[in-house]
Parts: structure tokens; sequence; C-alpha cells
């Protein structure tokens, strides 16, 4: 072990220190699958893979639990790949550099990938891979269970067949804050608008400038967007709103944000405008930026805007295409829009707008998602903003969407990683929903006799370049998985 070398437990990170160097983008993840079956090979171990790509890992019972009940063990293999702009970064070919700092990991420039990789923590890899391994771990037989494509569609839990898996008793190794237990969770939908656009030459006596928001924290659509957060996009438009109103802008250019799953970070825009109100841009965007750093000098404190002139382009969306951009774009909902009653505390429904592309000739992509915990208002929320987009004339087509996990207080499992935990640490656990899309709701549509819970070490940024996992919480996280196995 390099980087990691005394960090506790040993195989633990050993393990997440290898899987760092296998790329393992969402839909790309053939590597990381021929990794896992070659270990499987390697170590003796039953393994099996299913159509979509699915990965199945069994071990026997250590004499004397023979006949204790089948545990899975399961986390994603894929990781969301997000890297600062100022970053090179082959996320199809190049690892992921973890390092420590302090009582963290991070990685340079990019996503740790520690949402599913230390478990393989975007699988929970390395904790799955350690427990098959130990020999002075008693347990019953395990079936680790590794899915593919998590984060961009659940598409290895949507296709996961009946008799794949033989336990009825699931942990989920996905979950984000030790010393919490997850029993339910959001069920999600993405929208996706494609705008057609007509361009005109550039007119005469034309100003261009680019205007660039980055700094942001951005995070997890789901679980961080009750933080107050900024979104790229949103700070962007807004100015761009503004400027429009006074001046009749043309847009040249337009993007923000990357994944439909983390909060916008970053976007830029370039525009022009008659010559003339180009020192009234510039006080204007003064005005702008410092209203900015107040508003989110609290919850974005890295906040930057910045503002540069540049050459005037060839031609520029007509002025009624721009209006329509900008007007649909400020109309679109983003962040919460209830909190439950059921569950104080806990967003019920959300909407994240996530990216905006001029991806093709003449057509801008714009990606949402939306998610709650009431079916109904899941497509509430996702109807609304279809109303947006198709007031402004753009053709609107919403995804599949997936189930959400309901909550079930007296299960087993949960009673029991409930009493190993205060046993462990002498205190209580917190048990909750999260407003985020496990995989686990999706499990019970094929296997409705699941016992499941959700848990995991103390993760932070994801989704994001500032990505970090706390190292101590790993080792208790680990102390009390081991513990659950011996005591099912």
């Amino acid at each position: 072990m390099g980087v990691f070398e005394g960090l506790k437990p040993e195989a633990v990170w050993g393990y997440f220190e290898e899987i760092c160097q296998v790329p393992r983008p969402s839909k790309k993840e053939g590597k990381i699958v021929a990794y896992l079956l070659d270990w499987a090979k390697k170590h003796h171990l039953e393994a099996k893979r299913d159509e979509a790509g699915n990965v199945l890992i069994k071990k026997p019972a250590t004499r004397g639990k023979e006949n204790a009940p089948t545990v899975i063990l399961q986390a994603h293999m894929d990781m969301v790949c997000e890297k600062n702009s100022d970053t090179v970064h082959d996320f199809d070919k190049d690892p992921i550099q973890p390092y420590v700092d302090g009582e963290w990991v991070r990685a340079k420039g990019t996503t740790l990938g520690a949402d599913d990789g230390i478990g393989m923590a975007g699988p929970m890899g390395g904790f799955f891979m350690a427990v098959l391994t130990s020999t002075d771990i008693a347990h019953g037989p395990i079936e680790c269970l590794f899915t593919v494509d998590e984060e961009t569609g659940l598409t290895g839990a949507f296709a996961l067949q009946p008799g794949f898996l033989s336990g009825n008793i699931l942990l989920n190794l996905d979950s984000e804050d030790e010393g919490e237990m997850f029993i339910g969770c959001a069920g999600g939908i993405d929208t996706v608008i494609n705008m057609g656009y007509k361009t005109e030459k550039t007119p005469a006596g034309s100003f261009a400038v680019k205007i660039q928001v980055k700094g942001l924290q951005g995070g997890h659509s789901g679980d961080d967007i009750n933080k107050g957060r900024g979104n790229a996009i949103k700070i962007l438009n807004r100015f761009l709103w503004d400027l429009n109103a006074k001046y009749g802008i043309r847009v040249s250019a337009l993007e923000g944000g990357n994944l439909r799953n983390a909060i916008a970070r970053e976007s830029f825009a370039v525009i022009t405008f008659p010559d003339q109100y180009k020192e009234n841009v510039r006080v204007d965007f003064n005005v702008y930026s410092a209203e900015m750093e107040n508003v989110w000098k609290i919850t974005e404190p890295g906040l930057q805007l910045a503002l540069e002139s540049t050459d005037v382009p060839e031609n520029v969306l007509t002025k009624e295409c721009t209006d329509v951009l900008v007007n649909a774009l400020y109309a679109c909902p983003h962040g919460v829009f209830s909190m439950s009653y059921r569950m104080p505390g806990l967003v019920e429904t959300s909407t994240n707008l996530a990216a905006v592309r001029f991806n093709e000739p003449n057509n801008i992509l714009i990606t949402t998602s939306q998610r709650s915990d009431v079916n109904s208002e899941k497509f509430n929320i996702a109807n609304m903003v279809e109303s947006v987009f198709t007031l402004a004339g753009a053709k609107v087509e919403h995804g599949e969407g997936y189930p959400g996990w309901a909550p079930n207080p007296d299960s087993p499992v949960v009673k029991v990683a409930v009493d190993s935990y205060k046993r462990l640490f002498g205190k209580e656990p917190i048990v909750r929903s999260i407003h985020a899309g496990l995989e686990c709701g999706l499990f019970l549509e094929k296997y409705p006799n699941m016992d499941m819970v959700s848990f995991g070490p103390t993760l932070r940024g994801v989704h994001s370049p500032d990505e970090k996992i706390n190292i101590k919480t790993v080792q208790m996280w680990w102390s009390h998985l081991v513990d659950i196995l011996q005591n099912l």
C-alpha cells in the first residue's frame, strides 16, 4: 500500500487504492467488471455476471454459521466523473489520484469516487472485498452484489432479475453519514429538454463579453439540495436576464453544469450587446457580483464571477430565441419544493436544474431531475418543469423514473444494526429516510420480501471535485459491518 500507508482497516484502504486505479465512469464499467471477476477467480470464489453487467460474488458461511441467513452486501461500481475546469484528466483512461489531507482522503482535482469506491464507497467494494477475504470474521453465507450505472440511470438495479440473488437481507453500503442509518429513500425522474433555436449574423456595432460563474460547492442533487448551495446556471442566467431587459443582449454560447444528479458548480456565457452599453454592463456586473457575494457569503464563500471582453462571434441567437432561453431558464424551478410533514426535517420534493449545453447545430440540451418521497408529487414537480419549457416551445421528455423505498421501522435487520451500533459506540444512531435515490426501491420490486438497511462512513462534497471521506469513520463503519454480520 502506498498512499494509504498506516490507515485502518488496512485491507479496506488497500483495496480502495486498487479500485482508484481502475477507470469506472457510469455506463463504462467494463474495466471494473473485469477487475472484480478476475479478483474472484484469484480468490477461488464463485462469481457471475448478468446481461446488464452486474456482478455477484459469493462466499460460504464460516464454520458454525452455516444455518445463518444469507446476507447480501450491495454497492454500485460506477462513479460520478467531475473535475475542476483547470484539471487535465481523462476518466476513461486515467486513474484517480487520492491523497490524505489530515482527517480526510481527497482526490487531486477530481471526484474521489468514494461514493461508492470505499466499499467499492460508489460500490462500497473495499469493504466487500475485505469481508470476502477475511478468515477471522464469523458470518453466514454472503453474497456481494456490485451493480452498474447507479449514478446516471440505475440501469443495473432496473435490470436485476428475480433469482439472481438468493438472500432476503440486504446491507446497502451507499450512504454518506456515519451514525445514520437509512430505511427509506426518495423516488426520482429525469426531465430532458431539447430547445431548438435560430441564429443570425451578429448585428453591426456589437460588443462581446464572456461571463463566468465558478467556485461553487455543487454536491448531490438530492441529499445536498436543502443545504442552501448555489446553482451556477441560475446565478449566471439571473444576470443575463437583467442585462437582456436593459440592453437587449444576444446569446452566442451558454453552458453550465454536467450531470443530472449534481448541482451545477460552474457556468459561462458569451453574449453580445450594442457597443454603446459596454461601460454600463461592466458597472452592472460589478454591482451584481457584490450582491451575489453578499447573498451567498455563508453557503458559498468560494463563489467567483468574472467578466472579460472577447472576440465578437460571427453568429448569435436571434432576439426571439435569446428571450425564450433566458426567460425559460429563469422560470425553471430549482431546489426544495416542499418539506415532509410525515418525517419533519426531511425534504419531500425537489428539482434540480442540472445542465445546459449547445449540444448540436440549432439545439440546446437542458437536463433536469426531480425527486420525491410521494410518487404523485414526483410527477407533479416534473410536470411543472415540463410546463415551463412547453411554453417556451421546447420538446420535453421524461425518463422512466425509479421508485422510492418506503420505510419499515419494524425491520429485523434495522433492529440488529441499531443494537450493534449502540453496543459498539455507546450512543443511539439516527434512523431516517434520505432524499436521494438508492437502488433499494428497485430491489424491492424484484424481491418484495427483502429486508434492508443502508449505512456508510462520512463523505462530504460527493459528486464534486471537493469530495472527501473521513478516515476515522471508515474504521467505525467497518467495525459496525463486521458486528452486524456476526449477529445476523
